[in-house]
């Protein structure tokens, strides 16, 4: 099977980034059948993509605005038969592609996701950042599979789909994830569980597979390293599994956030706590983000799912 890699891309303040993402594609083990730079809204720096690489696809989005747009612009695309989708600001181990493309030797894999680790922009992980919520820096979490197991969704940066379902179910859903991109845009996310979600709704028996050999590293800028961007991501998060439900049903579209609250993040509070205890203080601050994380979470939840419902008043 032939494997396209698209990679969304907006602003030139993360051209280093952009770069070290496509050299990471170029040192693949398995070689891409095509590289797809997706570019949002930004002329210059799609001239400047196509100058800096001749050999790749450079096309700018044609869709509404944002991150949605661009995926269903890449997927649009690509000729191959699985579309693969690396973050801008992601380096994918060399042996990436060719872990997501064995993922598909069952017909009813639709879908296959990888691993994500942090790479954090100070050296080293916040002491009190909970590994329950790397979800909120777009990395794999505690509490997901540790092998090969199938799974409700992928994450959108390190996930590839075949080309067919991806415009067989029409795509990626605008106005769920990061629909403005830019500095003061809310750190929304979600297009990728509602789509995955949708997917599975409408092709019975299809399969997402989580695949921890397609491992990638994420890069976490300081910012976004802070509590106060750790508190706003789980309150936008909230928001979007109000609209995720909103399209898919309470009913999957909260099944794996259920079994992540009552399980693995009781968990790992308690295991804060005993940290604490044994003398590692920092335990303490884990548990209480773990806290705070689930209640602003839950908070965001229940106002997005206020605002909806006054609008359809």
């Amino acid at each position: 099977m032939k494997c396209s890699v698209v990679i969304c891309v907006y602003t030139e303040d993360r051209w280093d980034d952009i770069r070290a993402a496509v050299e990471s594609v170029d040192q693949q083990r398995r070689p891409a059948h095509e590289l797809i730079l997706v570019v949002d809204y930004n002329p210059d720096l799609r001239l400047r993509l196509k100058r800096e690489y001749p050999q790749a696809i450079v096309v700018a989005n044609g869709h509404e605005k944002g991150l949605s747009g661009g995926k269903n612009t890449g997927a649009a695309t690509a000729s191959g038969d699985i579309v693969a989708y690396l973050d801008d600001d992601a380096v994918a181990d060399p042996g990436w592609l060719e872990a997501l493309e064995e993922g598909f030797q069952n017909p009813a894999v639709v879908g296959v996701g990888g691993r994500t680790f942090p790479m954090w922009a100070s050296g080293r992980r916040p002491r009190w950042y909970p590994h329950e919520f790397d979800w909120t820096v777009g990395c794999s979490y505690l509490g997901m599979p540790v092998r090969r197991a199938p799974i409700r969704n992928v994450m959108g940066g390190n996930a590839a789909f075949l080309r067919e379902v991806i415009d067989g179910v029409g795509g990626f859903r605008t106005g769920i994830g990061r629909s403005v991109q830019g500095k003061k845009s809310r750190p929304l996310g979600c297009e990728e569980t509602e789509f995955c979600i949708r997917l599975s709704q409408r092709r019975a028996g299809s399969i997402m597979l989580f695949e921890p050999a397609a491992v990638i590293g994420h890069k976490v800028p300081a910012l976004r390293s802070t509590f106060a961007y750790f508190r706003s991501r789980c309150y936008a998060e909230g928001l979007s599994k109000a609209l995720v439900t909103a399209s898919v049903g309470s009913g999957d579209g909260l099944s794996s956030e259920r079994a992540h609250a009552l399980r693995a993040l009781p968990l790992g509070a308690l295991r804060g706590v005993g940290e604490a205890f044994r003398g590692d203080l920092a335990g303490l601050g884990r548990a209480a983000a773990i806290v705070i994380g689930l209640a602003w979470t839950t908070w965001g939840y229940v106002i997005g799912t206020a605002r909806l419902r006054l609008a359809r008043s």
